[in-house]
């Protein structure tokens, strides 16, 4: 268990965490009266509403600000299209089984986990403080060996920390090896583990009551909108660059789902395509917006080194230096930053990491992924990827669909090249059936060999092809059937396969990790946490208080709720028998920013208490201003510190 701090410097302490947002139905695990299935967890009320103000935040942060086009494609998809993608060969995790009891492991998280129990172990062993996760631990003394309190050589501990510094660069073989080296077993029975595998984590369907159109639930929602390209250009007016944008729920077989909501086989993803022109360096033309955005950057050469210190640069500097690859990848790093920040994360607990080599997607130039810092340790919640023009390429050449750009050049451009003509009289006869495979190939040679195939055909009158799948693999053309010169070709129009940036957030991991930076307890009462929501993004923006349930207090409450609600702000009354400072540290616990008084002053004069959760300080003014605070604060016009000092500050009601 990674050590994480609250904003009061307490520790977290992740199974009361945990306990309370179960308790208050943030999330729980779904079919639990059946058992509940691994990795996949329902939302309860205030979890829904959380997660729908993080969603629309970040509409209006990325989709609005950015003028992005919106689109909402299928979960089902063709068998075809995501073998196309690459997904159906490369779309994997390692995995290991254990052949006598048939369990499976993660090889990756395996190798990870042991590794670090034997470096806790070692720092037992030296007398040196563990923090410990009691509610893994009480599962491991059901299930699993006790830890053995070992002193490992200095060489060693400095090797299983390289180790796992790399873990995420390791393939199939090295993840084997690395299980042999270091002995590595089921945790559970002590039992050897078969070499590491390749499993495949789409859920595979069939599309149709005849099943014979194989399909898959999406991993992601991409593809959709790399194959809706054309018609969002044409409906963007041909106008590049340009960004779609997708929010919808995907779906991975995790081979060993944990950890909550960080790894589950069901979530909501919200995915960015930027289509830029390769040309000139994939500048942006907002870059300098952000450019002084000060950054904590991971890279792969300090994390092959064995290390994981960042360092803090502006995204600017690390554009010019190539630590990060262009400015429209840098400016989108930027804006996440910004964004999760917006949303209440702790900028201590940020960083971005880059992707090494064997880590990187199958279609990825460069990428970087945002890191939360949680109880877990650090936890991937946005990946952020150059991926070149490889979609739009594999999917054109599939389909022979113009997945392209066509702009007119400002100048016309005139190429000299060399040009290949075939006598088709004499070459379909000659080649019969093989005659188009045969004019593919030579079609698809380069200016270079065409220049020497040029000079073999002058001397020698004719020249050799390579074929595949044709006799021997070799074709002989003479002259009388090809003949290759030297012409000049101009060139009006522009055709270009367009690159993607792709900002990519998973919703689940970000809520997760967002509740644990937010989480803290008041030092007179720990029993109760405190979840700091931003107003802009709280399940409940205000909880309406009656000092009793006094006939009276029911206009004002009734007039309150309807203005809020009109206004767009969700409210609640709490008009329980409890006293007023437990109705608000109940409300406290759902991360409530704002609470409204109504007592006897209220019915005299309309005006009314306003409470903050974090500070629980309070002022007094009309119903007018009062409500007028409310949406500043909760729009982010204004902090609390603001409405302090422009409204009276109140100490007459006990807010505890």
């Amino acid at each position: 268990m990674a050590t994480l701090t609250t904003k009061t410097g307490q520790t977290v302490d992740r199974s009361s965490l945990e306990s309370l947002v179960r308790r208050r139905l943030f999330f729980t695990p779904s079919f639990e009266i059946y058992g509940g299935v691994s990795g996949l967890y329902d939302y309860g009320p205030p979890g829904c509403s959380l997660q729908a103000n993080i969603v629309d935040l970040w509409r209006k942060h990325f989709v609005l600000e950015e003028d992005m086009l919106e689109v909402d494609t299928t979960m089902l998809t063709p068998h075809e299209v995501l073998k196309t993608s690459g997904h159906v060969d490369k779309f994997a995790d390692w995995m290991c089984k254990d052949p006598k009891t048939g369990e499976i492991f993660r090889a990756d998280h395996l190798v990870e986990e042991v590794l670090e129990s034997r470096l806790k172990g070692d720092k037992e062993a030296r007398g040196q403080k563990v923090v410990v996760d009691e509610e893994k631990e009480a599962k491991k003394k059901k299930k699993v060996k006790e830890t053995k309190v070992v002193k490992l050589d200095d060489a060693v501990v400095a090797e299983y920390e390289e180790v796992l510094a790399k873990i995420d660069n390791y393939d199939g073989d090295e993840l084997g090896q690395l299980i042999t080296k270091y002995d590595i077993k089921n945790p559970k029975t002590d039992g050897p583990l078969l070499p590491p595998v390749a499993f495949n984590l789409m859920f595979q369907t069939s599309i149709g009551p005849s099943s014979n159109m194989p399909g898959y639930l999406r991993p992601e929602t991409a593809q959709g909108q790399f194959l809706t390209f054309q018609k969002l250009l044409e409906f963007n007016q041909q106008q590049m660059p340009f960004a779609s944008a997708s929010i919808g729920k995907s779906f991975r077989n995790e081979i060993s789902p944990r950890a909550g909501l960080l790894r589950v086989r069901e979530f909501l993803m919200a995915e960015i395509e930027h289509f830029v022109d390769p040309e000139g360096g994939k500048k942006h033309p907002r870059f300098e917006e952000v450019k002084d955005t000060e950054m904590s950057l991971l890279n792969r050469d300090v994390q092959l080194s064995g290390s994981t210190k960042t360092e803090q640069m502006t995204i600017g500097k690390a554009v010019e230096t190539g630590l990060v690859d262009n400015e429209t990848l840098g400016y989108f790093l930027a804006r996440i930053q910004q964004f999760l920040l917006k949303i209440g994360v702790d900028k201590s607990k940020l960083r971005f990491r880059q992707h090494m080599a064997n880590e990187m997607a199958h279609y990825a130039a460069d990428c970087w992924d945002a890191e939360l810092h949680t109880s877990y340790g650090w936890i991937e919640c946005v990946g952020c990827a150059d991926r070149s023009a490889y979609d739009l390429t594999v999917h054109k050449n599939k389909t022979g669909a113009p997945l392209v750009v066509r702009e007119t050049r400002p100048e016309p451009l005139r190429i000299e090249e060399w040009q290949v003509n075939l006598d088709k009289k004499k070459f379909g006869p000659r080649f019969k059936k093989d005659s188009k495979t045969v004019e593919a190939a030579v079609e698809a040679l380069s200016q270079e060999l065409r220049e020497k195939l040029a000079l073999d055909l002058q001397q020698n009158g004719k020249i050799e092809v390579d074929v595949e799948g044709v006799g021997s693999g070799k074709v002989e053309l003479e002259k009388d059937l090809v003949s290759i010169e030297k012409r000049e070709r101009v060139e009006h129009i522009r055709e270009y396969t367009p690159n993607v940036i792709e900002p990519s957030f998973g919703i689940g991991r970000i809520l997760y990790s967002l509740i644990e930076h937010v989480y803290w307890s008041r030092p007179d009462d720990e029993a109760r946490g405190v979840l700091s929501f931003p107003p802009v993004i709280a399940p409940t923006k205000v909880l309406l208080v009656p000092l009793s349930n006094h006939a009276s207090f029911r206009p004002l409450l009734q007039r309150l709720t309807s203005k809020l609600r009109r206004a767009g702000i969700s409210n609640r009354v709490d008009d329980s028998s409890a006293s007023i400072g437990k109705r608000y540290a109940r409300n406290d616990e759902l991360g409530t920013p704002l609470g409204i008084t109504v007592d006897f002053q209220s019915v005299k004069d309309q005006t009314y208490t306003l409470r903050d959760r974090d500070t629980t300080k309070q002022v007094r003014a009309s119903e007018d201003e009062i409500l007028q605070a409310v949406k500043s604060l909760v729009d982010g016009d204004e902090t609390w510190e603001d409405i302090r000092k422009r409204l009276p500050e109140f100490t007459g009601q006990e807010a505890e």
